[in-house]
């Protein structure tokens, strides 16, 4: 009798406490989906397979279909919910009821150039545009490297006088997912899978670093592409190069210099006013301490501005001054609409790189690939950086680009 009755008596208590789980599991869930709803990070991709393992647990799931949500994004890059035919209906609706979006944009237009380079003009949530590169090379054995060069910001406001970006304005950063589907995107273009990704496509990448490295976690871990093959460029933002070794990542940083004294590099980058070039070097020098990977410099030559035989040997001085672990890449001038630059003759390239080598340094000549689609460094623009589409369109990519759209890779 008496086991009867702590029998009865434990049963309720037991019911009760498996309401309140259900309860505290709703109002978690609940909250959390508002949460999401209203920070905007009710995107799947860019999420890692153990956040996605906590989110389908959030949703009353065993944690593997976490990971087949992780599989579905990363693998074989499905584009909406309902299509995720591995999870259950009732999970797929779940989510879509509580806001999830897969987070993939469509392809607004796609111009190809005559040597295979490809870019693309992606329609974002709020009708904006922005550009993405595929740029193929095959080597003597037949293998392709596939290198996107990716943007980080809709438009740019540092405005070097030499890059078309700044001069068509600036809109907004770009969130992590936002720039991990370019990446998507240029695979998709190619079929094939992408081998490299520069951070050279529209804006300054450390303007927007948190979105940069959630991009870059998830390009290195989910997307599988080695830390080594991602470069990430900027032309200098005070403190962020030591915030940026901090996370010792084994990518290249690439600095776009562009002069090889304060002086005139002031000319040509406005803001190198705020970021004397001391400080930019010895912050420099710390990342290749920190990290042990080597920086490289852009170095964008100018014709009759700085691409002079004593311009070569002062930016060699420049760099033996801060010690080794450096490289150039000198990119001749590409000529962009609201500017006199000009490019070099190549008699001039060649004399400029033969006096950095003569004085060991280390340098390379970026071949020019996707000019004749304005997808060549320095050349990113389009109308709609400041003010987006008057409609959206319908999300077939367009074989031609618009007229109204001056489609012109910023470094």
């Amino acid at each position: 009798m008496a086991l009867l009755q702590l029998m009865c008596s434990v049963t309720p208590l037991a019911r009760a406490a498996r309401s309140r789980a259900v309860i505290s599991r709703t109002v978690v869930t609940t909250t959390m989906t508002m949460t999401k709803t209203k920070s905007d990070s009710n995107v799947l991709l860019g999420m890692s397979e153990e956040q996605l393992q906590q989110l389908a647990i959030d949703f009353g799931q065993q944690s593997y279909r976490g990971k087949q949500l992780h599989h579905l994004l990363y693998k074989r890059r499905v584009k909406d919910i309902q299509e995720f035919s591995q999870v259950p209906l009732a999970f797929r609706t779940e989510l879509q009821e509580a806001g999830w979006v897969v987070g993939r944009s469509s392809v607004h237009t796609s111009v190809a150039a005559a040597d295979g380079t490809i870019k693309l003009l992606i329609k974002l949530e709020d009708n904006r545009l922005v550009e993405t590169v595929g740029i193929p090379v095959t080597d003597d054995k037949g293998s392709v490297r596939l290198t996107a060069c990716v943007s980080s910001q809709v438009g740019c406001p540092l405005r070097c006088s030499f890059c078309a970006t700044g001069k068509g304005g600036f809109s907004r950063n770009l969130k992590g997912h936002e720039i991990v589907e370019q990446v998507l995107a240029i695979e998709e273009v190619f079929n094939n899978r992408v081998t490299n990704v520069v951070f050279m496509g529209m804006g300054e990448p450390m303007l927007n670093l948190k979105e940069v490295l959630a991009a870059h976690r998830c390009l290195n871990k989910d997307v599988q592409i080695g830390q080594r093959m991602i470069t990430i460029s900027t032309v200098g933002v005070p403190n962020t190069i030591k915030k940026l070794a901090s996370h010792k990542l084994q990518s290249t940083l690439a600095l776009s210099l562009h002069a090889p004294n304060q002086k005139l590099r002031e000319k040509i980058v406005p803001s190198a006013k705020a970021y004397p070039l001391e400080a930019i070097m010895k912050d420099c020098r710390d990342y290749f301490h920190e990290t042990s990977r080597r920086v490289s410099f852009e170095y964008t030559l100018l014709a009759g501005v700085n691409d002079d035989v004593e311009h070569a040997k002062e930016l060699a001085e420049l760099l033996h001054q801060w010690g080794p672990g450096y490289h150039v890449n000198l990119i001749p001038f590409n000529p962009i609409d609201g500017t006199e630059y000009k490019r070099p003759y190549r008699k001039s390239i060649s004399i400029f790189q033969s006096m950095l080598e003569s004085r060991k340094i280390t340098v390379s000549v970026r071949q020019t690939r996707g000019l004749d689609a304005s997808a060549a460094c320095g050349q990113l623009r389009n109308e709609f950086q400041k003010v987006p589409l008057a409609a959206p369109s319908n999300g077939d990519i367009q074989p031609e680009p618009e007229p109204e759209v001056a489609v012109a890779v910023a470094c």
